[in-house]
């Protein structure tokens, strides 16, 4: 009887389980797919070619080493990247993807000046609390152009999202009706347009472009600041589109009372719909960025969960550098030859990490995380290896969770060493941990006064 690969691969699966580690099974051998069996040759498909190289130097032999066995014969590997992967960059994910556009369909008058990322879409945006107004609004936008919130005006540092948004709302728009005239630019675009124009003595062929569209885009409208020329024009665009009815979305790295040189009649009109701000993710919105990106890219095996962790808790400017580092942590793991663990990420992200993220030497770290738990246990009435324990009375609970936010505090450590330190627990319940701890000292004086006293008497012995 001939068997598919699925089952030829199914029992070469089985057997690697009962003899190998699961986090190496789960992590290279999980993720590859049986896509052909020729009665003596098994062919893989990896999702990346660093997965394929990997696998070749380190389990190829002993899965074909499992063929006898197993199948009765002996059995040789081939592994291939998938073949979807073939046909992109890998990492595209976390690159913009300027092959794909999208566009309306061809009118008179459409025209989309600036290309569409495939990967800006609501679906790709991860909403935590530093984005959720914007977010909401940008729906609200898709859903009824022209009718709520118009125009929507987007602000916030750079690599936080805006532009993401901005397209989002253009993706729906053309799904929901493919014949909108969509208008889609940078501000240096308009304004080059505006002295091209100019020189060429076609601003009527320019005006009927920009003031006939459906749907106007306009990303980074604060370098319209001082172009007395530009802004006149855009006065009018702006004018004429919303007097149509027509939707207009803008972005900016300030809200428009902020930006310098700007026309006050601009700035009226920025502020007539909603103005929303989109701020840097905290924790939780960084590992859910993370999370999201590593499922999309099917990177969930190849990057652990701690890694992840590791990433959100010390890259914290913007989405764009938190995408950067995973491009360079691949990149570096591929170059030397390593699984990707968290001492392999610190190593990798060097540069990137803030001073005091620089771990001291171990000895000194145990020592000083032992002060703090020894401390907090003498201020609670508690032993240290209560708060070491797996136990989750309300006793030990309080002055664990406080140990753990002085240990954050004090020594910066990243969540998952916080959370061995105590009995082993997972990151979900530090992070549980750092926020009660700094609600509570919000709400109560005398217990901030406590850890206040506790984090004082250690920092003094050190």
């Amino acid at each position: 009887m001939t068997l598919s690969a699925i089952e030829v691969w199914s029992r070469l699966l089985d057997r690697a389980k009962s003899e190998l580690p699961e986090h190496i099974v789960d992590t290279w051998l999980v993720p590859l797919t049986p896509a052909d069996f020729s009665g003596t040759q098994l062919t893989l498909t990896a999702p990346d070619q660093w997965s394929v190289e990997w696998n070749e130097n380190k389990h190829s032999a002993l899965l074909e080493s499992y063929g006898p066995p197993c199948l009765g014969q002996p059995i040789k590997i081939l592994l291939k990247v998938q073949q979807e992967r073939l046909s992109r960059q890998q990492m595209d994910l976390f690159v913009p993807a300027y092959g794909a556009r999208i566009e309306p369909v061809k009118n008179d008058n459409s025209v989309i000046f600036s290309i569409l990322s495939d990967r800006y879409t609501f679906n790709h945006f991860v909403v935590g609390r530093s984005n959720e107004l914007a977010s909401a609004a940008a729906t609200a936008v898709a859903g009824a152009p022209g009718k709520t919130y118009n125009p929507l005006f987007i602000y916030g540092a750079t690599g936080l999202g805006k532009t993401h948004l901005m397209q989002a709302i253009a993706h729906e728009i053309l799904r929901r009706n493919p014949q909108t005239r969509v208008t889609y630019i940078t501000t240096e675009q308009f304004t080059n347009d505006v002295i091209t124009s100019i020189g060429k003595r076609t601003m009527p062929d320019f005006r009927r472009r920009y003031r006939e569209t459906d749907l106007l885009l306009v990303d980074d409208v604060h370098f319209l600041g001082g172009k007395e020329t530009t802004q006149e024009e855009f006065f009018h665009t702006f004018n004429a589109v919303y007097e149509a009815g027509r939707q207009i979305v803008l972005t900016s790295d300030r809200p428009p009372s902020e930006i310098p040189k700007l026309e006050a009649r601009l700035v009226s009109r920025f502020e007539w719909g909603l103005v929303a701000d989109v701020a840097p993710p905290d924790l939780e919105h960084r590992i859910a960025i993370l999370r999201e990106k590593s499922q999309v890219d099917h990177l969930e095996h190849t990057i652990p969960d701690d890694v992840l962790h590791f990433i959100a808790d010390h890259i914290q400017a913007n989405v764009r550098e938190l995408e950067g580092s995973i491009i360079k942590l691949l990149a570096f793991a591929s170059l030397k030859h390593r699984v990707i663990t968290v001492e392999l990420a610190r190593e990798a992200l060097r540069d990137k990490l803030k001073p005091n993220d620089a771990m001291p030497p171990r000895s000194s770290r145990h020592d000083r995380m032992r002060t703090i738990q020894q401390r907090v246990a003498n201020e609670w009435g508690v032993s240290v290896e209560g708060l070491q324990s797996k136990t989750r009375t309300k006793t030990l609970t309080v002055p664990r969770q406080i140990a753990m936010y002085l240990a954050r505090e004090i020594l910066g450590l990243q969540l998952v060493e916080i959370g061995q330190a105590f009995g082993g627990r997972d990151h979900s319940t530090v992070i549980h941990s750092l926020a009660k701890v700094t609600d509570t000292m919000k709400e109560s004086a005398e217990f901030r006064a406590r850890v206040e006293r506790v984090r004082e008497s250690v920092r003094h012995e050190h």
